[in-house]
């Protein structure tokens, strides 16, 4: 599936990952990636055979069905400039892991490296591949921003939002306590131990509320679901979105666990 017109010459073709989350609880973040994506002159392929990065099974320790989800990852996005993924969770499981499942193989190794140097982060890969600096957005907002894990500790991902959202026509910036420490989430590890994710979102919105912001953003959505459902179920007024909706201008439908307005 192509979003964009191939015609223009020098357009590097990307391939959107839209992840599991995205495609089953908010496509909004997924038509606004490729908006995103569009407006920084990429040409938007969402390959229709993408299913799952692999990171619940890998992170159980369930290394061969892992790899076998990697084989047909790699297989549906390899023909691509780049793989682009609104979350830095899934991204860096196709940069940072994905080569070592195949180490030693023949046939898989140097393909998967190829792969995988060619993955990026939505927001990182705006900033520091098509040099964006400005996404033309507007909204009058006081936000606070959440550093998602693998992002910050595996992708190097801190400033790029930051820059962007610093260029949002009416965002003002409420940075809150603590915004490099965990949510609680962590995947399958929100179900494995419950109580300890529990206390650690209750942490985190504290400190969420005591920003003074309005709205939360962050770049992975399953911190995000996270974080808005304990917001929600505390009775806090603040809104949750994912970076990519904002910056691309589109806020209109209700926020993430939320009813609107």
């Amino acid at each position: 599936m192509t979003l964009a017109n191939s015609e223009a010459a020098g357009q590097p073709r990307v391939g959107l990952f839209a992840t599991c989350l995205v495609d089953l609880f908010r496509p909004s973040v997924g038509f606004a990636s490729a908006k995103l994506l569009q407006q920084a002159g990429c040409e938007v392929h969402v390959p229709v055979a993408q299913t799952c990065c692999g990171q619940p099974a890998y992170n159980t320790g369930d290394r061969a069905d892992t790899r076998e989800i990697a084989e047909q990852v790699i297989e549906a996005f390899e023909e691509f400039d780049f793989v682009v993924a609104p979350s830095g969770s899934c991204a860096s499981m196709l940069k940072k892991h994905y080569p070592g499942l195949f180490k030693g193989d023949a046939k898989w190794e140097e393909r998967a490296q190829r792969f995988s140097d060619k993955c990026h982060e939505l927001i990182s890969f705006l900033t520091d591949v098509m040099m964006v600096r400005d996404t033309g957005a507007a909204l009058e907002a006081k936000v606070t921003y959440h550093d998602s894990c693998s992002g910050l500790r595996e992708l190097g991902i801190k400033q790029q939002p930051r820059k962007l959202l610093g260029n949002v026509d009416g965002v003002k910036m409420h940075e809150m306590k603590d915004s490099d420490v965990c949510c609680g989430f962590g995947g399958t590890f929100c179900v494995k131990y419950s109580d300890v994710s529990n206390a650690i979102v209750t942490k985190k919105v504290d400190n969420i509320d005591a920003s003074g912001a309005e709205l939360l953003l962050a770049g992975d959505l399953g911190c995000l679901m996270n974080m808005a459902g304990k917001l929600k179920r505390q009775g806090s007024d603040v809104e949750v979105r994912h970076v990519a909706e904002v910056l691309a201008g589109m806020t209109s439908q209700p926020p993430i666990a939320g009813s609107g307005k």
